[in-house]
């Protein structure tokens, strides 16, 4: 699930994931700055603070962050981020694999210039994918990243970059044959992103066309599969400092920009999509995230259209960036309170039940972190990947928390 905000934070703030993705310290090429998130009607009432008790998280590999996770089963999870902060220059790939007991750092090709992964997707223990892009904050022109998990090791695979360079935030799996991975053109610090999508037919990565919006600049953050035939991806359109929410879906032949619910004029971007069925659509992200109180964002699709869902906001403001559901009663929404920069982010966890999202009590591994994304294999087993410290430090470590059935630890 990485975009992410960008790669620096500040005056790039949110590469997003990259694109804005939801590496809310990142940001994508300027243009997600616009990290923003979506304003409309009035969110479900604030929550206070949760108070943690002291703990240590299941991943912790210091001077690196976790992007996105992907979950199999109750013993079998797949994490991916990079090393170090998203500042640096040239961070190398991370990948990390739970099979039970303990997450261990897997070897991952990175390449020369170096790169980092926003994004895993996983059918099998035996298959997996994993995307982003080459290069570090300072590279002007990255270039997709795609490796493959062949149940031994994990290797790099031929992917198309446009001419202008292009990065992925976003990856969707059916089978080990059949994959959708999105992301933008464009250099990290260009300002008129496209959209960018691959597809996996077969045994290559191939470019489809992709609408943009009728803004100087589009990206897309998240994709999610249902079949062959149904997909939508999330994201942002981007005006300067304008930004509106991105929703496009592919009806088996191609894909089309479908009208999301009016937001107002708070700025809206999406972080994240999951799809329960082709009538059931979950989409995440927030409202005015570069204000003083960003809000969060749940939007739903409900097979005829998209409509805002109230959501849990907290005291001090917050962004939702990954999404994952299970059931027509289950799915998990991640992010982080505050907003973006502030010196103590804590995580956020909210909760679909079947009638409406609750925010529910989650650690805060070294007393401040952000999550990035989530993933359910089932209303008793979900994982929860991102950072300790603050958003866009220099010094941050993997957090990965785990859903028992019971409580996040």
């Amino acid at each position: 699930m990485s975009p992410v905000f960008g790669r620096l934070e500040g005056a790039n703030m949110r590469r997003h994931h990259a694109a804005c993705r939801i590496r809310v310290l990142a940001v994508p090429p300027l243009l997600c700055v616009a990290l923003v998130g979506a304003a409309a009607p009035a969110p479900a009432a604030a929550t206070a603070g949760w108070a943690g008790p002291a703990f240590r998280p299941a991943s912790v590999n210091r001077g690196a962050i976790l992007y996105d996770v992907a979950a199999i089963s109750a013993r079998s999870a797949w994490a991916v981020g990079q090393t170090g902060s998203v500042s640096s220059a040239r961070p190398a790939t991370l990948i990390e694999r739970w099979r039970g007991g303990a997450w261990r750092r897997l070897p991952s090709p990175t390449g020369a210039t170096g790169g980092s992964l926003d994004a895993v997707a996983a059918t099998s223990a035996d298959r997996a994918w994993a995307v982003g892009q080459t290069g570090g904050s300072a590279t002007l022109k990255p270039a997709t990243l795609i490796e493959r998990w062949n149940g031994a090791r994990w290797r790099i695979v031929p992917s198309p970059t446009p001419a202008g360079g292009g990065a992925l935030f976003g990856l969707a799996a059916t089978s080990a044959r059949s994959a959708w991975a999105v992301g933008q053109t464009g250099p990290n610090f260009g300002n008129k992103p496209k959209t960018l999508i691959l597809r996996l037919n077969g045994t290559r990565w191939r470019r489809v066309p992709s609408p943009n919006a009728a803004t100087p600049g589009s990206w897309l953050g998240a994709v999610a599969v249902a079949s062959a035939g149904s997909a939508w991806a999330v994201g942002c359109a981007c005006n300067g400092p304008v930004l509106k929410p991105l929703i496009e879906r592919w009806n088996g032949t191609r894909w089309r920009i479908v009208p999301g619910p009016n937001l107002g004029a708070g700025g809206a971007v999406l972080y994240g999509v999951a799809m329960a069925s082709a009538r059931s659509v979950w989409a995440v992200g927030c409202n005015a995230c570069l204000k003083a109180k960003p809000e969060t964002v749940i939007l739903h699709w409900n097979g005829t259209a998209w409509k805002r869902v109230p959501s849990p906001n907290p005291a001090s403001g917050g962004t939702l960036s990954g999404v994952a559901v299970t059931s027509a009663s289950n799915a998990w929404a991640v992010g982080w309170t505050g907003v973006p920069g502030m010196p103590r982010p804590k995580t956020l966890i909210e909760r679909w039940n079947g009638i409406e999202w609750k925010r529910v009590p989650s650690p805060d591994p070294a007393g401040t972190a952000a999550l990035f994304g989530v993933a359910a294999a089932s209303a008793r087993s979900a994982w929860a990947a991102g950072a300790t410290g603050r958003l866009g430090g220099t010094n941050p470590s993997t957090v990965a928390l785990r859903w028992n059935g019971a409580t996040w630890k």
